[in-house]
């Protein structure tokens, strides 16, 4: 059989050429023959296979010596190898997010938070889902409650069954009583529990999936997570920014430099997801993130039916305008209707008050 120029097999891997020549120097993946002048490398399309599981492996940040070894393995073997692998990751992961929670905790106590006469905050809030014009479903589900903020955006057929599970697999931690530096923790250890509820939702003609958005508070302290391309922004003295990113092909592109803001917003594959709840058969990694709440912050959950069809202007004016939290949200539902609506709307604004 032709051998492949290292170019084309890198683009057949969907590795590099600089990738695939460490893989040679490690002795993970040599080259099926070697130019003995020009030290050119050509491999056999039988390598193929090899060379995509290497990559895989690598997504999920396994180190090489850690793939030499699974690629060693049996089929089975190598499947509860990577198994136990992801299993110490997210272990590690939780374990950090303890660490890190309880070191903002302690810097923020000299940072500004609330006043110091009233330190405990509460919570002024709307939720609005509506269908968009022309759905005949509706799979985006919005929660709010005094500790919970949450948006999920299931995929069309049963993704409302999906969205549902994962926001209802978070109002169990409304309940704790844990302290605020350990927020962190219990959402990355619930995030498998949420997956797997999602995964539960499957049936043999359909696997559904969501992305998934939430805010949970214990007193000044907002523990966010975030798994899709639902937002979350926050409008604080009058500018407004965006504390997600989303987990979409597109905006790789865009970080890779290949489209810029402007062509990814217009592109057709703007709602493919890289990331979502339910939607593979690996665990899949939620960003999380430590925040501390300041009285007058308004924050606004929302789904891509808002976001891609209001500009980021236009949400910032509706935000910013006086008015209490329902009347905000009807505002922003407005704004989606009067852009056509092509989607399901959900959305929750919700306002830091000082008590």
């Amino acid at each position: 059989m032709e051998l492949l120029t290292i170019g084309a097999f890198a683009r057949a891997a969907r590795l590099t050429p600089k990738a695939l020549r460490l893989y040679d120097e490690v002795g993970l993946l040599p080259p099926a023959a070697v130019d003995p002048e020009s030290g050119y490398r050509f491999y056999d399309p039988e390598q193929l296979a090899h060379a995509r599981l290497i990559a895989q492996l690598r997504r999920i940040g396994m180190p090489l010596a850690d793939i030499r070894t699974v690629c060693d393995l049996e089929p089975d073997a190598a499947a509860r190898a990577v198994s136990a692998y992801w299993q110490q990751v997210a272990a590690d992961t939780a374990t950090r997010a303890h660490h890190v929670a309880r070191l903002v905790a302690h810097l923020s106590q000299e940072g500004l938070t609330m006043s110091a006469t009233n330190p405990t905050p509460t919570v002024r809030y709307a939720v609005r889902c509506d269908q968009g014009i022309g759905r005949d479903s509706n799979e985006d589900v919005a929660y709010a409650s005094d500790r919970l903020l949450a948006v999920a955006d299931g995929t069309r057929g049963a993704g409302a069954t999906a969205s549902s599970a994962a926001v209802n697999a978070l109002k169990a931690l409304e309940l704790t009583d844990r302290p605020a530096v350990d927020l962190l923790a219990m959402l990355a250890a619930t995030i498998d529990d949420v997956d797997r509820a999602v995964h539960a939702t499957s049936t043999d003609d359909n696997q559904p999936a969501t992305t998934l958005t939430a805010l949970l508070r214990r007193g000044t302290q907002l523990a966010l997570v975030h798994i899709g391309d639902t937002r979350v922004y926050l409008l604080r003295g009058g500018e407004l920014a965006q504390l997600t990113q989303d987990h979409t092909w597109v905006q790789s592109q865009v970080e890779y430099g290949k489209l810029s803001p402007q062509e990814a917003a217009a592109h057709p594959q703007r709602a493919l997801l890289t990331r979502a709840l339910g939607g593979g058969s690996q665990p899949v990694e939620a960003d999380l993130a430590l925040r501390t709440a300041v009285a007058g912050d308004r924050y606004l959950l929302c789904s891509d039916g808002l976001s891609a069809v209001v500009s980021r202007s236009d949400l910032h004016t509706a935000l910013a305008e006086s008015g209490d939290p329902e009347s905000t949200a009807q505002r922003l539902i407005d704004l989606a209707y009067a852009a056509g609506a092509p989607d399901n709307i959900a959305c929750v604004v919700a306002d830091i008050i000082a008590t």
